[in-house]
């Protein structure tokens, strides 16, 4: 193992960079004219928790933002050394973090500590908190995978598509075509309507779930960056930023 790589694993090293990102957040969420859409989205969430936010897995610093300090709330985040970073930001962010994360493959999901994560959602939620989830299977963008469907049939709680974009943004040449908020712009936090997930869905319910929820998420994200007058980069050139 190098040297940077045993520094970057060192929680000292995790809570130092936690603590520089969840300080850059804060400034943009501060310093960017945030609308939701539709407007007065919490009046009609608030009695909907706890739910499931559902996200594409580049929202997953951004999507704090909807949390008001009243709210509760948790996510799954990788066991990776990305992970400890994302986990020191968002613990800041006052979001509990649920290690493990998901897999292409069932056989994977042991060994990535997807099932106890899974299980980690679902005490979540019957406890009180609302969980935000990445829709998206690993390393597939804007592809929905089942996960967030079994999440939603085990549980009982509907899924709400969520989007939280900034006018100003940094957009990053990465699989998961990941995005990151620059102060002093525009923002919107928009959400879809909830979709909920009956527990006895046979197998052609259970994709067309997986497929409504993918849809409305690209949905959700296209209206919210038409907001602010920029074009989802899903749409975009590979690598393209917008500012």
């Amino acid at each position: 193992m190098s040297l940077v790589t045993r520094i970057a694993r060192s929680r000292a090293a995790q809570e130092s960079l936690g603590l520089l990102g969840a300080s850059y957040l804060k400034l943009v969420r501060g310093t960017n004219r945030f609308s939701l859409d539709p407007p007065g989205a919490y009046d009609w969430l608030s009695p909907l928790r706890p739910f499931i936010i559902a996200m594409w897995h580049g929202q997953h610093l951004m999507v704090p933002f909807v949390r008001r300090p009243q709210d509760r709330a948790a996510t799954m985040v990788s066991r990776s050394i990305d992970g400890g970073v994302n986990t020191a930001v968002l613990e800041r962010m006052g979001v509990r973090v649920i290690r493990g994360s998901g897999a292409r493959r069932a056989s994977e999901m042991w060994a990535k500590g997807g099932v106890s994560a899974l299980r980690g959602c679902l005490k979540a939620l019957e406890d009180g908190e609302t969980v935000a989830f990445s829709a998206d299977v690993p390393k597939v963008s804007r592809r929905c995978g089942e996960g967030i469907v079994m999440l939603a049939r085990l549980s009982g709680r509907p899924v709400v598509p969520t989007a939280v974009v900034t006018s100003r943004h940094l957009q990053f040449d990465s699989w998961d075509r990941a995005s990151l908020g620059l102060p002093f712009g525009r923002g919107v936090m928009a959400f879809g309507e909830p979709v909920t997930v009956p527990r006895d869905l046979d197998a052609a319910g259970i994709e067309a779930a997986r497929l409504r929820i993918e849809a409305d998420l690209n949905a959700v994200h296209a209206r919210a960056f038409a907001q602010v007058g920029r074009i989802d980069p899903v749409h975009t050139r590979k690598g393209a930023s917008a500012r």
